[in-house]
C-alpha cells in the first residue's frame, strides 16, 4: 500500500513512524513560494539584527550618565592631578569636557538610535510574521489540495480499508497542524536560532570569560531537546490516530442518525464516543505529563545559568574589571541567551505535532494507487459498446479468496445483460469491473476488443453511465445534480434526460424548479425523487454502456411502470448491464448471467434457463415469482 520505506520506518501495523525526514519534506513546500519566503527570513534577521543592537545602545546611556556624573565629581579636582586621573579613567581632554558639560548629547543620541531600532524592528518583525502567515496559509493550501486529488483518484481498494473520519482528519486538522509549524513554530526556531548565534558572538567579544560561565547550559538544552522531541513525536501520532478514530465515530453517527433514532440505540452511540472520548483525553494528558516536567527543567537550566553569571559578573564589578553600563547590557544579552531556551518546550510541541501530522499526510500521498493509468494509456475512441469479460478472476486487496472466478461472457452492442444470483454471488462486484473501479487480479475486461486498463480511466468512464442501487446526490440544486457528468449541459438536455427519468413532472412541481436545493446527501427528496434524479444524471451522459443496479428499487409502482418504459426505450442501442430484481427485467433481458459464489452458473434466455439450468429455475421460483404479481399489476399500471 505504501511506498517502500527504510528498515526501521515501520511502525506497528505496518504504518510508518513519525518522521522528521517527512517535516523536511513538508518545509520544502516553501518553495512554492520561494519569493515570499525569502523576503519572510530576511525581515526576521533585520529584525533580530535591530533588537540585538539595543542592549549596546542602553550600555551608552548608561555610559553616559555615569559619565557625566564622573566628570562633575572630577571637575573639583587639582588642575595638576587631573592629566593623571584622565589617563586612570582613559579619558582624552576632549571627552572630559563633553562629559562635563554637555553629558546630554550623548544620552540623546543613545535614546534616538533606541528608538530608531525599535520602531525599525517592530516594522520588519510586523512584516515577517504577516509574510509568513500568508506562506503558511498557501502551503496548507497546496496541502488540502494534494489530499483531495489524491483521496479523490484513490482506488475504491484503499477506500475500502480506510475510514472516512481519518481522511477528514488528515485533510484538516494534520494540516492545520503542519500550518502552524511552518507558519509560527519554524520562524521561531529559525529566530531563536539567529538569536542565539548573534549574542554569543557580541558576549564573546565583549567579555570572554564571563560569556564561558554560560556555555555549559547550551549543550545540556540542546540534548534536552532531542531527547523531547523523540519522546514527544510518537505521542502526538497517537494523539492524532485517537482523534481520528473519534472523527469517524462522529461522521458516521451523523450520517446514520435516523438508523440510529429508529433502533433506539442513542445510549450505545454515546457510550461508544464516550470511550473515544477519553482515550484521547488520555493521550492528551499523558502528553501532558511530558511537558510539565520539560518546562520546569528548562527554566532551571536558565536559573542555573543566570546564577552563575550574577556571581562572577559581580566579581569582575568589584574588581573594577568590568562597568555598570558593560554589566546590563550583558545582562540583557544574557536574557536574548535564555529567552530562546525557554521557547524550546514550544517549539519541541509545535515540530513533534507537525512531525507526527507530516508524517499521516505523506503516508496518503506516497499510497501507490492500485487503479491508475498506465504510462502508455491512450483515450478510449466512441465506443460501440461491444462487452466481454475473458476468464476474469478478482481477488479484493490482491488476496484471499477469489471472489469471482473464470467470469466469461460477451455482450453484443445494444444487448440487455441481466446478471442474477443470490446476495454474495458476485453480481456488484462484475459491473465494477466495467468502469474500473477496481482491477481484475486474473483474465481481462474489453469493450470493443480493447482492454480496459489500455485506455485512460478518464475517456472510459466517460461512455459509462451508472445507476447504482444507494442513490447520493450532492448538495447543491436539482440541475447542478442532473449535469454532474455534464456541468456545460445546456437547460433544454437537462430537461430530456428529467423527462427520459420521469423526474420532470415532480421537479417542477417545486417552487424553484429545477434550481432547487437538494440538501445535504439529497435529504429535501424522497428515495423515488432522488432514484429519478440519479437515472437522469446517468442518462445526460449519452452513454454507450449503462449500468443499472437495481435503479427502480426505490419507487412505487406507477414510477416504476413509467421508468422502466423509458428505460426500455433508452436501453435500445446501449449495451446494458442490469442487476436484476424483477422478473420484467429478466424475461426481457436478451442474456441473464446467473451467478454463484462468484463463478457462471448459466447463461441464455429467460426461456432457455427455465428448461436447461435447475438454478435458474429455483432462483425464479424462490425469488422473483413472488414478483411476478407485482408486475402484471405494474403493466397494467403502464398501460394506464
Amino acid at each position: 500500500m505504501f511506498q517502500r520505506r527504510k528498515k526501521g520506518e515501520k511502525g506497528q501495523g505496518g504504518r510508518p513512524k513519525p518522521s522528521f525526514r517527512d517535516l523536511g519534506r513538508a518545509i520544502r513546500y516553501l518553495g512554492h513560494y520561494k519569493r515570499m519566503a525569502i523576503f519572510a527570513y530576511l525581515f526576521l534577521f533585520i529584525s533580530t539584527g535591530a533588537q540585538l543592537m539595543v542592549p549596546q545602545l542602553v550600555q551608552n546611556v548608561l555610559d553616559a550618565v555615569t559619565s557625566g556624573m564622573i566628570a562633575q565629581q572630577i571637575g573639583n579636582v587639582p588642575a595638576s592631578f587631573l592629566p593623571a586621573v584622565l589617563e586612570r579613567l582613559g579619558w582624552s581632554a576632549e571627552q572630559f569636557d563633553t562629559f562635563a558639560n554637555r553629558p546630554e548629547i550623548a544620552l540623546y543620541w543613545a535614546i534616538l538610535f533606541i528608538v530608531i531600532f525599535a520602531v525599525a524592528r517592530g516594522a520588519f518583525a510586523f512584516s515577517q510574521t504577516f509574510m509568513s502567515e500568508q506562506v503558511s496559509q498557501g502551503v496548507a493550501f497546496d496541502f488540502r489540495n494534494e489530499l483531495f486529488e489524491k483521496i479523490q483518484r484513490l482506488s475504491f481498494s484503499y477506500h475500502d480499508r480506510n475510514r472516512t473520519g481519518q481522511l477528514m482528519i488528515r485533510a484538516t486538522d494534520d494540516v492545520e497542524k503542519l500550518r502552524g509549524f511552518i507558519g509560527q513554530g519554524l520562524l521561531m526556531a529559525v529566530q531563536a536560532l539567529v538569536l542565539l548565534t548573534g549574542t554569543l558572538t557580541i558576549l564573546l567579544f565583549t567579555n570572554f570569560r564571563l560569556t564561558l560561565v554560560i556555555l555549559p547550559v547550551l549543550p545540556l538544552a540542546l540534548i534536552l531537546f532531542m531527547v523531547f522531541g523523540a519522546v514527544a513525536q510518537p505521542l502526538f501520532a497517537a494523539v492524532q490516530e485517537k482523534l481520528s478514530r473519534l472523527n469517524t465515530i462522529l461522521q458516521e453517527n451523523l450520517a446514520g442518525i435516523k438508523v440510529v433514532k429508529a433502533f433506539v440505540r442513542e445510549p450505545q452511540e454515546q457510550a461508544k464516543f464516550h470511550v473515544a472520548a477519553e482515550d484521547l483525553m488520555n493521550q492528551g494528558i499523558t502528553v501532558g505529563k511530558v511537558f510539565s516536567f520539560l518546562f520546569p527543567v528548562i527554566f532551571m537550566l536558565a536559573n542555573l545559568g543566570q546564577a552563575a553569571v550574577l556571581y562572577y559578573g559581580g566579581v569582575q564589578i568589584i574588581d573594577s574589571t568590568l562597568t555598570f553600563g558593560e554589566w546590563q547590557k550583558f545582562s540583557l544579552y544574557l536574557i536574548y541567551v535564555f529567552f530562546p531556551i525557554g521557547q524550546l518546550g514550544f517549539i519541541i510541541s509545535q515540530m513533534s505535532q507537525a512531525s507526527a501530522s507530516a508524517t499521516r499526510i505523506f503516508e496518503i500521498l506516497d499510497t501507490r494507487n492500485e487503479v491508475m493509468n498506465k504510462p502508455d494509456a491512450k483515450p478510449l475512441a466512441a465506443i460501440s459498446g461491444k462487452l466481454a469479460f475473458e476468464n476474469v478472476t478478482f481477488r479484493y486487496f490482491g488476496g484471499g479468496d477469489p471472489v469471482l472466478s473464470n467470469i466469461s461472457f460477451d455482450a453484443a452492442p445494444g444487448q440487455t445483460i441481466a446478471l442474477l444470483g443470490a446476495t454474495g454471488s458476485g453480481k456488484s462486484t462484475v459491473i465494477n469491473l466495467i468502469p474500473r473501479f477496481y482491477d481484475v487480479s486474473e483474465g481481462s475486461v474489453t469493450i470493443d476488443g480493447i482492454d480496459v486498463r489500455d485506455v485512460t480511466l478518464e475517456s472510459l468512464r466517460s461512455q459509462i453511465g451508472i445507476v447504482l442501487q444507494e442513490t447520493n446526490l450532492f448538495t447543491g440544486t436539482v440541475r447542478d445534480n442532473i449535469a454532474f457528468g455534464r456541468p456545460d449541459a445546456t437547460d433544454e438536455d437537462v430537461i430530456a434526460a428529467a423527462k427520459a427519468a420521469a423526474a420532470h413532472d415532480f421537479i417542477v412541481s417545486f417552487p424553484e424548479g429545477y434550481d432547487t436545493p437538494v440538501g445535504e446527501r439529497g435529504a429535501t427528496l424522497s428515495g423515488g425523487q432522488k432514484q429519478r434524479v440519479a437515472i437522469a444524471r446517468a442518462l445526460l451522459l449519452d452513454p454507450r454502456i449503462l449500468i443499472l443496479d437495481d435503479s427502480t428499487s426505490s419507487v412505487d409502482l406507477a414510477t416504476e411502470a413509467v421508468i422502466q418504459r423509458a428505460l426500455d426505450k433508452l436501453m435500445q442501442g446501449r449495451t446494458s448491464i442490469v442487476i436484476a430484481q424483477r422478473i420484467s427485467t429478466v424475461r426481457n433481458a436478451d442474456q441473464i448471467i446467473v451467478l454463484e459464489k462468484g463463478r457462471v452458473v448459466g447463461v441464455g434466455t429467460h426461456t432457455d434457463l427455465m428448461e436447461t439450468n435447475p438454478i435458474y429455475a429455483e432462483i425464479f421460483s424462490s425469488q422473483l415469482v413472488e414478483d411476478a404479481v407485482v408486475d402484471e399489476e405494474t403493466e397494467l399500471v403502464a398501460a394506464k
